[in-house]
């Protein structure tokens, strides 16, 4: 994703070309240099943090399918996918084009500071998508083998989200401060009211709820995070404990569709609610942020089914039997995780 980005995806987003498509006019970064500016930052600082967020959309989407997944097909789709769905959702909303302020909603377009759409709505619908046309995995029972490290990872996780809300103010001011603060408060809002909720419905809060809870705070809270202080925060955070909880169950044991690590529950569904919330808390307005989220859904769909349909018949979408039971790391990879404590 970084050298895509570099070839031609921060051009299509964040290039002159109009409303529609940045165009091809910064392939390469050709022709930008040190001191040109993007807004008041310089250009190739404003290139690298745009690129993060280019790198970890794709990477949502992987938690859907893994392990059953083909690695060509992650390659292949992943690199597309970026470039065709993401990059010009990008230019739409970020780059100046026709959902941004002065666009088809008029002076006020749509409100999305660090990526509701943009980033978890996209990536959301894609990987829903993967998991319907990929199937399920042979053994769905098997729970994470190391709470621990999903702990971890999500405590490391929860302070690089600093980076993306508090970065998006592009400046280090009052703002980001606030961006920063409101990340925070319903991050851990969300947390507590999982957990609570866990314990209400089945008796036991759990570790691996409790930081799930974390991203889903996290995920709703990203498109407002410049549009509203602490107590907005600690609502939206209250909320989407719950409610991403409720779209966990919703997809996995009502519609029994299994997206490995709930990619569309808790980022698709918390993004989404967060973008709506930027509406009812008063910092948009309600025809930009639901015509916002109904035009890049609509294209997100149609992109990411048009590019499984086509990188299916290049590279195979899953993986034999035998090597989904074996393990892809082994199969795959030719690596195997090795039990240290023995």
């Amino acid at each position: 994703m970084s050298v895509l980005w570099l070839v031609a995806g921060y051009s299509i987003a964040f290039g002159d070309g109009g409303a529609y498509w940045g165009g091809l006019g910064k392939v390469l970064l050709l022709g930008v240099g040190t001191e040109d500016l993007a807004g008041t930052l310089p250009e190739i600082l404003f290139f690298a943090f745009q690129m993060t967020f280019a790198i970890i959309t794709p990477a949502l989407i992987v938690g859907a399918y893994v392990e059953r997944v083909g690695f060509g097909f992650v390659l292949l789709f992943s690199s597309l996918w970026m470039l065709l769905c993401y990059a010009p959702v990008v230019h739409w909303i970020w780059g100046g084009g026709f959902l941004s302020d002065g666009g088809i909603f008029g002076e006020t377009g749509v409100k999305d500071f660090a990526g509701g759409i943009v980033v978890h709505e996209t990536a959301g619908i894609a990987a829903l998508l993967i998991a319907v046309f990929l199937g399920p995995r042979k053994d769905r029972t098997t729970p994470p083998h190391n709470p621990g490290y999903v702990m971890i990872g999500a405590a490391m996780l929860w302070v690089g989200w600093f980076g993306f809300n508090g970065g998006s103010q592009l400046a280090a001011d009052g703002g980001a401060a606030l961006a920063l603060t409101v990340t925070h408060i319903s991050a851990a809002t969300a947390s507590l009211s999982w957990a609570l909720w866990e314990k209400i419905k089945y008796g036991k809060a759990s570790l691996v709820g409790i930081v799930t809870g974390t991203i889903a705070g996290l995920a709703s809270i990203t498109p407002a995070s410049g549009f509203v202080g602490p107590v907005e925060a600690l609502i939206i955070g209250a909320v989407a404990g719950v409610l991403c909880q409720e779209a966990v169950n919703l997809i996995r044991n009502g519609l029994k569709i299994d997206d490995t690590l709930d990619v569309f529950a808790v980022h698709g569904v918390g993004g989404i609610f967060g973008t709506i919330m930027i509406a009812a808390f008063g910092a948009g307005s309600w025809a930009a942020q639901l015509g916002g989220l109904a035009v890049v859904g609509v294209f997100t769909v149609v992109v990411s089914v048009v590019l499984i349909k086509l990188v299916s018949l290049i590279t195979p979408l899953r993986v034999d039997a035998e090597t989904e039971v074996t393990g892809l790391d082994l199969t795959t990879h030719g690596e195997r995780a090795y039990d240290i404590s023995s």
